[in-house]
Parts: C-alpha cells; structure tokens; sequence
C-alpha cells in the first residue's frame, strides 16, 4: 500500500517528524513516500495521504495548507489524515490536543479520517523572531517516535480494515 506523506516544515523539526511517519509506515510493511507538500506533482502509486503541518501561533504551515487547498478533489478520494506538530513539551503525549479551527475546516474540506498533534522542536539556535526568543525558554525536542508509532498503526489498521484493492470509504 502506497502512503504519500508531505510536509510543511519552516525549521526542519515537522520535516523530520514527516520522515519518523515514513519510516513507521515502512516498518508495517507499507511503501511510504515522504516529500515536502509544494513538490507533489501527482498521486500516482498512492492509497493513502498523510499532511503533516507545522504549528505557528496556532496556524499550520501555509505549504501543507496550500498542499490540503489545492490537492482537495483527490484528496477526498483517497484516505487522509491530517497531523500538527508543534507543542513545545510533552502535553501531546498526555492528551489529545484538538486541532486548530483552521485545521479544523482542512479536516472537513477533505472528508479527513482524523488528525492528530505531535510535539514539535525548537532549536536552541533558532533564528527570527519569535523562534529565538522562545527558544531561550522553550528548546527542545518534544517529539516521541513511540507515540508516532503507535499512531501509524491504528493508521494502517484502518487502511488494512478497507476493501482490498480499493482504498476509498
């Protein structure tokens, strides 16, 4: 099964949270294809969509929106699911963080299966602002391959409990 998983990521952390879904959706057996949400140019090979955002003061990254905007017509053929990184400490592993209102009308634009939050980085060095000034209080790396793992796989328990052949609801 071919899962395209594209990202918007300013400062690399939601790009490696993008590779850390891809290779989670690997090791269930599934052919993951992870690639930066402006440099998709079709859905070839593709049974599933993973749209993977960065948060900044609660809006998702404009590239996976533009990505969610533009893509919608396919998008709500295929299986979807929507994720937001970007909590700086662990509160998205203690609970379910709802998405954000503008998540939240992507979520419905495309009839998306679900969405889920994962923590986020900050580098210690970031540059402009506000990034370095949090990042004098907030630095980090808050996001935790375990719960990307077990999240992959209700994932692709869901992709396994469709009709053979045809990965549409």
């Amino acid at each position: 099964m071919g899962v395209l998983v594209v990202f918007g990521s300013k400062r690399g952390g939601t790009a490696g949270l993008a590779d850390m879904i891809g290779d989670a959706l690997t090791e269930t057996g599934c052919d993951a294809f992870v690639c930066p949400a402006d440099g998709v140019a079709d859905f070839v090979r593709v049974d599933a969509v993973i749209v993977v955002g960065a948060l900044y003061a609660n809006r998702w990254h404009r590239d996976a929106r533009r990505f969610v905007r533009r893509n919608a017509e396919a998008l709500r053929g295929l299986p979807v699911w929507l994720v937001s990184s970007g909590p700086l400490d662990d509160s998205a592993e203690r609970q379910d963080i709802p998405p954000t209102k503008q998540v939240l009308k992507l979520v419905d634009a495309v009839g998306a299966r679900g969405h889920v939050t994962f923590g986020g980085r900050l580098a210690p060095d970031a540059k402009g602002f506000p990034a370095s000034a949090m990042a004098k209080t907030k630095a980090g790396d808050w996001r935790n391959q375990a719960h990307v793992q077990r999240w992959v796989e209700t994932v692709v328990n869901q992709l396994q409990s469709l009709k053979p052949g045809r990965a549409q609801s």
